[in-house]
């Protein structure tokens, strides 16, 4: 027999225990095992219907859309402006290929670094609505002063580099890091917690499945924005200049923050939760001083405290929070072999045999495209298949698997700078009669393999680790967790930075051989440090949103 869902006015009629969630933004209600959600005007079943035989991914409502609009342009601005930076600041700004590196790993740091910073004033002062806009604006700015600083009159003049570090470190990292830290889980936030009855009897949409597809096509809007971001800019600064090329994004972004906006009175806002980091220090210590023998976990001390400041579902949620840290601490490495993509891969383009209408920083657009095609490909076929299978692949597989292929990856592209030192005229590029610009006989075209793979272990590893920042904090870290994944690409791009010292020719080849056996032992470490955490996050319930 299906389980009936009474309508919102049964649901009052029939419950003393009304409450409304002063958290949140939205209007919503919960009915014992219900929820009811004004915005959507819907009823969801918060515990596991009685009849439950399977769950689906529901769809993603207009709201949420919105956001992944807004995303997509934010990332074509990013990616189609940063992925030039290399060759930029070669060309024009007259910088090594080691400095070129280097400053664009700093740019990186930066970008990332900053995202705690977006997160405390969202969950602290302004929630993440307000926050997403400010940075937005200031990013914006950003890239309209970079356009600026890249024309003729001010690079004639000696101010080019200083505008790059201005805009670059200033406006858009700070830009970038305020929006990362908050819209991935604001995306999130658009979607209703609980299992939705469909037209089939015994089958539920299940909203930890939606939110695996919403992260999912989030990730998608993100590599659809870089690859018209990395296909056009390029092109652009080809034919026409930088200064154009760079005020593109800035036209495209702004088109995006205006589609943001347009949403602003149907989101679902959680009210800023307060000094949260502080709260957090306070039940560490009060678990610390309760600390009893015989707990699962350390922080159990704090459970049950008779404390204004936190009930049991934060203490779990911490606890959740702390184990996702764990993982995230694996994170750097991966974040640094992949973040050559953006540098030590369009070095190593600029030395092989390529077409004149190509720019070599373009290849970065199959990694995108890929990305693009195998979102859904693996959303609406493989998942699913494996799901029907009873095969569900839990976070900490998907992540390893990502690893694994990446490694595979860089095993490839080793080899390859091999034949590239190996096949003439200029061999590894170190001879008296090397001229500028010197490229060996070997196709660019053998790039695309590595690109492609690196693109299918993001869907495995980079997704699921943005999943898995959301769905593990509760409703006051969600954004502060989301910052802490981020600051992975920080500290990659801090490994990357380093690595630039020897990121010339020939040593690079030792850079490739060195990450991939990293990499590969960091993998398996992993995968036997982490496993069993796959069974801890199939068992646990979702927390209301």
């Amino acid at each position: 027999m299906a389980t009936r869902i009474p309508d919102r006015e049964a649901l009052i009629a029939s419950s003393r225990r009304a409450s409304i969630d002063a958290g949140n933004g939205s209007d919503s209600e919960s009915f014992g095992r219900y929820s009811f959600d004004y915005a959507d005007n819907d009823v969801s079943i918060v515990q596991p219907p009685d009849d439950l035989v399977r769950t689906i991914p529901g769809k993603l409502s207009i709201w949420t859309l919105l956001v992944v609009i807004m995303e997509l342009c934010e990332r074509f601005a990013h990616y189609g402006g940063s992925l030039m930076f290399t060759i930029y600041l070669q060309k024009l700004l007259h910088q090594s290929k080691p400095q070129a590196i280097a400053l664009n790993r700093a740019s990186q740091f930066m970008s990332y670094g900053t995202t705690i910073v977006g997160a405390v004033i969202a969950d602290q002062w302004l929630g993440k609505f307000k926050t997403i806009l400010l940075f937005a604006i200031l990013y914006l700015l950003g890239f309209v002063l970079l356009a600026l600083s890249a024309t003729e009159h001010y690079i004639e003049r000696g101010y080019g580099l200083v505008g790059f570090c201005i805009t670059v470190f200033i406006f858009i990292g700070f830009g970038t890091g305020g929006i990362k830290a908050n819209v991935s889980s604001f995306m999130a936030e658009q979607i209703p917690v609980g299992f939705r009855p469909t037209k089939t009897p015994g089958v539920y949409e299940d909203s930890k499945l939606t939110i695996e597809r919403g992260f999912r096509y989030f990730y998608w809007s993100i590599n659809l924005g870089a690859f018209f971001g990395q296909l056009i800019c390029p092109q652009i600064a080809k034919h026409h200049s930088y200064a154009m090329a760079f005020m593109v994004p800035a036209i495209v972004f702004f088109i995006g923050i205006v589609v943001f906006i347009v949403g602003s009175r149907r989101y679902v806002k959680r009210k800023p939760q307060g000094t949260v980091l502080t709260k957090v220090w306070r039940c560490i210590k009060y678990a610390r001083r309760n600390k009893k023998e015989g707990r699962s976990h350390w922080l159990d001390g704090a459970l049950g405290a008779h404390s204004a400041e936190w009930n049991d579902e934060f203490v779990i949620g911490l606890q959740r929070s702390l184990r996702a840290c764990k993982v995230f601490l694996f994170f750097p490495v991966y974040m640094a072999v992949c973040g050559s993509m953006g540098d030590n891969f369009i070095n190593q383009g600029l030395t092989m045999r390529r077409p004149d209408w190509l720019s070599v920083d373009q290849l970065n657009a199959v990694n995108c495209l890929a990305l693009v095609v195998a979102i859904p490909v693996f959303d609406n076929f493989v998942f699913p298949f494996l799901r029907r299978c009873g095969l569900r692949m839990g976070p900490i597989v998907r992540i390893t698997t990502g690893y694994s292929i990446v490694v595979c990856a860089f095993i490839y592209v080793t080899i390859l700078q091999k034949v590239i030192y190996s096949t003439g005229p200029y061999y590894d590029f170190t001879g008296p009669a090397t001229p500028a610009g010197a490229t060996n006989d070997i196709s660019v075209w053998y790039q695309i393999v590595p690109y492609a793979a690196i693109a299918v272990a993001e869907i495995f590893a980079s997704v699921t680790a943005l999943e898995l920042a959301y769905s593990q904090a509760p409703p006051e870290l969600k954004s502060v967790l989301t910052a802490v994944y981020l600051s992975t690409v920080c500290a990659g791009s801090l490994i990357g930075m380093v690595l630039a010292l020897w990121g010339g020719d020939p040593q690079v080849l030792y850079v490739f051989a060195g990450e991939t056996i990293v990499l590969a032992i960091m993998t398996v470490i992993f995968y036997f440090s982490f496993h069993h955490y796959d069974d801890i996050v199939a068992k646990q319930e979702q927390f209301k949103a």
